[in-house]
């Protein structure tokens, strides 16, 4: 990719760094050629100096700091939670700011919202008790939890009450709430290199996650011992902070609508949380006051977990049993501080027990960080066993591919969140099932589901936590990014769990029509799971393991997570590092896969046999000859030899001559001699060129292949040849550069090495959605036969032999997806 270094394009290039993304589109006028190899330069923002070509922060690359202390208060029986912050906003842009604009993530729930308003009404959910009159033909159908939504936000205020926004004198600053954003106007422009400080009280309802399916909120436990029941309490997005004011796109204020996330500033919280006394607390950073909250029992086995071989209880289980049982009207605040982190996430509850075990890392920066995990009864041993440990694998793994974790904790809290993710805290959902005999269990799912979703959710705590992707504009680059490297992660613990991030897993996505490039911005994407956590992960799995080879995606992987390590990249910044650092010119992948939304499938049309034609009619009459006389006999000719009937050069041999006693193969003096006059005219490389491929006496064998799918990719082959062994070969991708449809490719084997049949991508490994192209000849397809059994009515009823046995989830995906509390919903 070009560089331009005019020093006044340099100069006005930070404010111009968006190419035209239809210049890649313009359409020919002569021919149908399309360059499927062309370059992305011109789509891609043209580097800067915060930016470069390389895909590194520039030299003038700046990011803002805000800091936060944060004083909050939990009214458990209300629900409600009240508190206050002061902010110190720190503008290192190169640019004076006459207002900042605040995120108010909670107003999503309020009634106006864009989000509640927006929303598309038709055909939801599973069940529907309530049916829209007088459509017959559609019928919208209400379900039980659109219902019980609708009833919870009609119960209840929700969003922000904003009690004030001052200045650090008191002052009152003039703010203007916009749906999920607030505009603070500042009194002066705050100047390059200055930082303004201010405050904001608020207070909110709490929702019950369950019933808004929400990121965060509480979760009811009506059964439990104590009167009233218990509360589990997950706290995110929950205080007002500021948007990110970047490079490239100045205020990133665009409205939350459910899907789309946020990209957050770094900085530096210290937070006190207030809460009833007999609650644990699990938050963001390190706990500052442990000897206020915890016993000396408690703090004594914290201090043991460090070094201990298995997770140590902080809380047993029957400590938590007894919490809650218990009621108190006493009250501890637990203070939590954290260094250079986007956000803040807690949780609290009664009924936790927590565990914790030490993990030590090579790295000087932070060489131990506490693995921690807190879970009610309701998590049983499927927690105990797998929750920590599964924290600990996670770090260990990402690592290699990354850094070292740079946080002194990383915890798993379970709650009613399928799965969701903050700095240095995540919030898992899976559980055991109670049985009738008052145990619990859990079930092969749950188990996968665990500890899959807690590989995923700690695997975001280096992507976006700490690689700050903006997960709004474009949720692949920390979805997708995450999905292939907990995939990579999850085959180093068991690979019999099917991870969902393998090539044949997105065929279905990648054939379907309602799909979007991976490129679409979050909030009008039309499936999230499989365009923003599959098909990207698949992608990188194929670079890694097809295209670059696991050492130079291994590097340049590397590569880009430290460059942009608590920084802001773009997906420009990740294409642009990983063609640096491999390279491998990669825009035709970046374009087909990221792009497009064409799809893998390659089909071998035809193969022909070819043999060297060497002029020399001793040879090639000998091959003519054997060739025609392999053909099946004429039908005509063996019907009439079977009737008996004679030629008439046999009844008449007085006409036979030369040409009827040899055939028309056979070599005369006037074959020689043109032959001897074709040598003579031969230059002697040419000549000895000749003599080795007559000598060698090689197969010639021309493949044809067409491009159906349009995304162009490299043609893996399987050769398998009459004497029963067999070949693997790599054709790179650039040879569709000239013909993207169609292209022949040449094999040439020894003399005993005939073809037998050909395989393309046998081993699946390049997501072709079209398996039964890709053999030559082809074979016969493999289906299944469904067992049936006629009712008394005689209706024949459809019966699947296998209905009977429980079928695996195909990922934890699927898992999150049929259980409605998906991480990113």
């Amino acid at each position: 990719m070009k560089i331009i270094t005019s020093s006044i394009l340099t100069m006005l290039l930070p404010f111009v760094i968006f190419g035209n993304a239809n210049a890649s589109a313009i359409k020919q006028t002569k021919g149908d050629f399309e360059d499927k190899f062309r370059q992305l330069e011109e789509v891609l923002p043209t580097p800067n100096v915060y930016r470069n070509a390389a895909g590194e922060p520039g030299e003038r690359y700046w990011q803002q700091k805000v800091d936060y202390k944060i004083k909050v208060s939990l009214d458990e029986v209300k629900r409600r939670l009240t508190g206050t912050e002061k902010i110190t906003y720190h503008n290192n842009s190169p640019y004076q700011l006459k207002y900042l604009w605040v995120q108010l993530d909670q107003n999503i729930f309020k009634d106006d919202s864009i989000a509640n308003q927006a929303n598309n009404f038709g055909g939801i959910g599973r069940r529907g008790p309530l049916t829209k009159a007088g459509d017959k033909d559609k019928r919208a159908k209400l379900s039980l939890e659109e219902l019980r939504r609708q009833q919870f936000m009609s119960d209840n205020a929700l969003g922000y009450e904003i009690r004030a926004v001052n200045d650090k004198r008191g002052n009152s600053l003039n703010h203007t709430v916009v749906g999920t954003q607030m505009r603070i106007d500042l009194p002066k422009p705050l100047p390059s290199g200055e930082k303004v400080e201010f405050s904001i009280a608020f207070a909110f309802n709490i929702v019950e996650e369950d019933a808004l399916s929400a990121r965060s909120g509480y979760e009811h436990f009506p059964d439990d011992a104590r009167e009233g029941g218990n509360d589990i309490f997950l706290l995110a997005q929950w205080f007002p902070r500021l948007h990110a004011y970047t490079d490239y796109e100045a205020w990133t204020n665009k409205e939350f609508l459910g899907r789309g996330e946020f990209t957050l500033e770094f900085g530096d919280y210290e937070v006190e949380i207030d809460v009833p006394a007999d609650h644990i607390v699990s938050a963001t950073g390190v706990l500052s006051n442990a000897k206020k909250v915890l016993t000396r029992t408690q703090r004594n086995r914290l201090k043991a977990a460090k070094t201990a071989k298995h997770p140590v209880f902080i809380v047993t289980e029957e400590e938590a049993l007894e919490n809650e049982k218990a009621a108190t009207n006493k009250r501890k605040t637990w203070k939590f501080k954290a260094e250079n982190v986007r956000d803040f996430a807690w949780a609290s509850s009664r009924k936790f027990m927590w565990d914790a075990k030490g993990y030590e890392q090579k790295g000087e920066t932070m060489p131990h960080v506490m693995a921690m995990s807190f879970y009610p009864k309701e998590g049983g041993d499927l927690w105990k066993k797998y929750s920590t440990e599964s924290v600990i694998h996670t770090m260990d793994v990402y690592s290699r591919f990354s850094f070292d974790y740079p946080y002194p904790t990383a915890q798993s809290v379970n709650g009613p969140v399928g799965g969701m993710e903050y700095p240095m805290i995540t919030f898992n959902g899976p559980r055991t099932e109670l049985q009738k005999d008052g145990t619990r269990t859990y079930s092969q799912a749950e188990k996968r589901f665990l500890i899959g979703v807690v590989i995923h959710e700690i695997g975001h705590i280096y992507f976006p936590m700490v690689v700050n992707s903006d997960e709004r504009q474009w949720t692949w680059m920390d979805e997708g990014l995450n999905s292939f490297l907990d995939g990579v992660a999850g085959r180093e613990w068991d690979p019999m769990i099917p991870w969902g991030v393998e090539p044949r897993d997105i065929v279905g996505y990648m054939k379907s029509e309602n799909q979007v490039p991976i490129m679409t911005q979050s909030d009008s994407v039309l499936r999230l799971g499989p365009n923003a956590y599959t098909k990207p992960a698949a992608a990188l799995n194929i670079l890694r393991e097809v295209i670059l080879g696991r050492e130079l995606f291994d590097f340049a992987f590397k590569e880009y997570s430290q460059r942009w390590k608590f920084k802001r990249p773009t997906p420009s910044d990740f294409f642009r590092t990983m063609e640096e650092a491999s390279g491998v010119d990669l825009d035709w992948f970046w374009r087909g896969w990221f792009y497009s939304t064409d799809h893998v499938d390659i089909s071998i049309d035809r193969i022909y046999k070819m043999r060297l034609d060497t002029h020399n009619p001793d040879i090639d009459y000998k091959r003519l000859r054997e060739t025609e006389q392999s053909k099946p006999s004429s039908l005509f000719v063996e019907r009439n030899k079977a009737q008996g009937k004679t030629l008439w050069l046999d009844r008449n041999p007085s006409i036979r001559d030369f040409y009827d006693e040899h055939d028309r193969f056979t070599v005369t003096n006037e074959e020689r001699n043109k032959y001897h006059e074709f040598l003579s005219e031969l230059k002697p490389w040419e000549r000895q060129t000749l003599d080795r491929a007559v000598a060698e006496d090689k197969n010639y064998y021309v493949l044809e292949f067409s491009n159906i799918g349009g995304l162009v990719m490299p043609i893996l082959l399987e050769l398998n040849y009459t004497d029963g062994t067999s070949e693997n070969r790599y054709i790179p991708a650039e040879i569709w550069r000239r013909t993207p449809a169609n292209v022949r490719k040449l094999i040439v084997t020894d003399k005993d090495k005939e073809l037998l049949n050909v395989a393309v991508d046998p081993g699946w490994e390049t997501a072709d959605v079209d398996v039964e192209n890709n053999y030559y000849p082809r074979r016969i397809i493999p289906s299944r036969v469904e067992a049936y059994k006629a009712k008394k009515s005689k209706q024949k009823v459809r019966r699947d032999i296998m209905q009977d046995i429980k079928t695996p989830l195909k990922s934890i995906d699927e898992f999150k997806q049929k259980n409605s509390k998906v991480d990113k919903k």
